[in-house]
């Protein structure tokens, strides 16, 4: 065993006594979103309402890269270091929106308030039967670690009946589900004006001229680098793009938070712009005039808007028989047109008719709003508040 592994061994059970005799600090929060990733999510606006309330010097903020940048006054600590286990241990409140990593003990007197991030369309948890992600297939173990992630959970925040449900059960949540809406939408029917889109243009330096089409898939659970670091995986032809869209569209691709390819889009020109790992998803739904996505839970979210979405799913029955099956029939029920093929994709939106698709789509997307943003009307991140603050 090497000095590194010896000293490392020895954190951790000085850690698990610390877990025992460690008092908490009245008032003090933890937050923490995509496992230390980035600053986003339910929890950054959960912070944000935090701020205006004066209660962010009250707050730690988790990350990979404290170099990350954050408003207010929170203090930020490398996940998984001292500092880090440390405040686990003294915090009244965690507020995560994905497990937390195995070997953390929380305070009998903290409460945990999981966010998660993301209403279901993929098996979740104990519902899943099978697995390849990043390499690992045991199931068994997956699940053994995934029940004692969430036993830890004291509140967990729901979108909808629906989710509330799968939740109960692909988690075996025993605490107090919150059905609040997402924070993280808050944003989407407060600030859906034409002054604040145009205000975070001009933040992302983004051109006013032509409409914007934002690309957002959700990451393939067998292509990887390594653990928890997944490959950006498409078939779009986005030279055929440039070429029958460009006069119109930009073009921002979002990868999911797990990708980490590093793709040189200078060869498209002006038409992809490249989207910037900080820029937050939820004012990328604000600008943007169409959705590209296809097994992501964007769709919920973006929804909202009530703006034009478009399934480019070329992968749909190996995703489903290989990879991740589904809760629902996402062919019936998602409202836009589902496309396997990159040219007809891009063709539709060369020839997009925004009355043909109300006509085609209007009440099926009244459909899906009613049953997965039930919960969501922009006071989700007071809620929250109003719960630390009782």
């Amino acid at each position: 065993m090497s000095a590194k592994d010896i000293i490392k061994k020895l954190v951790r059970v000085g850690y698990n006594i610390g877990s025992y005799f460690i008092p908490i600090k009245k008032g003090l929060i933890l937050l923490e979103s995509s496992n230390g990733r980035n600053y986003s999510g339910n929890p950054r606006y959960i912070y944000e309402e935090m701020i205006k309330e004066g209660l962010d010097d009250k707050c730690i903020w988790s990350f990979e890269n404290t170099n990350t940048e954050i408003p207010g006054k929170a203090t930020k600590v490398r996940r998984s270091r001292f500092k880090f286990l440390y405040y686990t241990l003294r915090s009244e409140f965690w507020i995560f929106d994905s497990r937390h990593l195995y070997y953390l003990k929380k305070n009998k007197k903290t409460k945990y308030i999981q966010t998660w991030h993301g209403t279901p369309l993929k098996k979740l948890g104990l519902d899943i039967d099978k697995i390849n992600m990043g390499g690992d297939e045991d199931i068994e173990k997956y699940k053994e670690e995934f029940k004692k992630n969430t036993l830890e959970w004291n509140y967990l925040v729901s979108q909808n009946k629906y989710s509330s449900e799968i939740f109960k059960r692909c988690f075996d949540f025993k605490g107090k589900m919150l059905e609040i809406g997402y924070p993280r939408n808050d944003i989407l029917i407060n600030k859906n004006d034409e002054e604040f889109i145009n205000e975070i243009k001009i933040k992302l330096n983004i051109p006013n001229d032509k409409k914007i089409i934002l690309y957002a898939p959700t990451w393939r659970d067998n292509e990887y680098y390594g653990n928890n670091i997944y490959k950006f995986s498409t078939k779009m032809d986005f030279k055929y793009m440039e070429e029958k869209l460009s006069d119109d569209y930009i073009l921002i691709v979002k990868y999911h938070y797990l990708v980490k390819d590093q793709i040189d889009w200078s060869k498209y020109s002006d038409f992809i712009i490249k989207c910037d790992e900080k820029w937050d998803i939820q004012e990328l739904y604000l600008i943007s005039d169409i959705l590209i996505t296809d097994y992501s839970s964007v769709m919920f979210d973006y929804a909202i808007l009530k703006r034009p979405m478009l399934f480019y799913t070329y992968d749909l029955e190996f995703y489903k028989n290989n990879l991740r099956d589904f809760y629902f029939d996402m062919v019936s029920t998602v409202p836009g047109p589902i496309i396997e093929n990159s040219k007809n994709l891009t063709n539709y939106i060369k020839n997009f008719n925004i009355k043909e698709y109300n006509k085609n789509y209007e009440e099926k997307y009244n459909e899906f709003n009613k049953k997965f943003n039930e919960f969501d009307d922009g006071k989700a991140s007071k809620n929250i508040l109003k719960l630390i603050n009782n």
